[in-house]
């Protein structure tokens, strides 16, 4: 399993823009698809974007694509999620997620989590 720290995290206007990074721990981060998900107070942790192993495949929730890209280096045991275009809804506490199977957008598909990274947008 790989150890997953997020980062990038804060308080942003809206319209504006945040980059999210996760950091892993382990020597099989490559073999892992890597997702982000959020969670807004009292509502259901959410699927936004995940990437292959490769990062030759992406994936978006339709309330995030075109605003939202997620990347990944290898090299550095690293993902990241840009986020621009940022609009109130987007606030939540957004994870980090591997998991070893293919794509999937069920968090209870996901082996490993970080323990979040709180975004805020203001109007």
């Amino acid at each position: 399993q790989v150890q997953l720290v997020e980062s990038g995290g804060g308080l942003v206007q809206a319209g504006g823009s945040l980059r999210l990074s996760c950091a892993a721990s382990g020597r099989t981060f490559n073999s892992y698809t890597m997702g982000w998900f959020r969670q807004a107070p009292g509502k259901e942790r959410e699927f936004v974007a995940s990437i292959s192993r490769s990062s030759g495949l992406t994936y978006y929730a339709d309330s995030v694509k075109g605003r939202f890209t997620i990347s990944r280096d290898n090299a550095k045991n690293m993902v990241y999620l840009q986020m621009n275009s940022l609009k109130p809804e987007d606030t939540a506490e957004y994870y980090c997620a591997a998991r070893s199977g293919t794509y999937s957008y069920n968090p209870l598909y996901y082996d490993c989590w970080g323990r979040g990274t709180q975004v805020t947008v203001s109007s």
